[in-house]
């Protein structure tokens, strides 16, 4: 498809890069699944594509430390596991609009398709990009039962850019950690904040 647009993508955690991730995330969702009586998933982050007239820009959140030099259209910050530790840059993690960036794992990407056309639904994305919700990492801040991370973040961006998140659930037998606090974090109605932690 042509023309300004937003692309989802669902790239499985830890997709070209440490094996470390992969592990833990296995390890988390094997507890979970256990915990919860039912089968285990594998797990998925998003980030999005932005299609328009300046180009590609690219939105994904990923901690402050380890990251290329130079400008990454780092709009936000926020804590990674409570507040305190958010002083340090390495419990910290950064929402970017990267212009002309890269996804390093898109290649992996399970799923990859357009959820909203024109350049109104972009515009209004950029445009809320700075006021995203700064919740702790790792923390059910909303008290729905899901934590704060990635997933939340591009979540809550869809909804401000007029697309209604829920439905752009992950595909079968894969589940996005935090997809339901940024669905909740989008809602008129959410819930009280809290730091209830739900995650490693």
């Amino acid at each position: 498809m042509d023309g300004p647009r937003i692309e989802l993508a669902w790239i499985p955690l830890g997709a070209g890069g440490s094996p470390v991730v992969r592990f833990s995330g296995r390890a988390y969702e094997a507890l979970l699944a256990r915990r919860d009586h039912r089968e285990r998933c594998a797990l998925v982050h998003a980030a999005l594509l932005l299609t328009h007239d300046a180009g590609t820009t690219v939105v994904e959140v990923t901690p402050v430390w380890g990251q290329p030099p130079g400008d990454r259209g780092v709009v936000a910050e926020g804590p990674v596991g409570a507040r305190v530790l958010g002083r340090s840059r390495w419990f910290r993690y950064e929402v970017r609009c990267w212009r002309g960036g890269t996804v390093p794992d898109l290649a992996w990407a399970v799923e990859r398709r357009t959820v909203a056309s024109g350049e109104a639904p972009v515009r209004a994305l950029l445009a809320a990009a700075p006021a995203v919700p700064r919740h702790v990492w790792g923390r059910d801040a909303l008290r729905c039962g899901d934590m704060w991370n990635s997933n939340s973040v591009v979540a809550w961006l869809l909804a401000a850019a007029g697309v209604e998140p829920a439905p752009l659930a992950p595909p079968p037998g894969r589940r996005a950690p935090g997809w339901a606090a940024g669905v909740a974090a989008a809602s008129p109605a959410r819930p009280a904040p809290g730091d209830r932690v739900t995650g490693p």
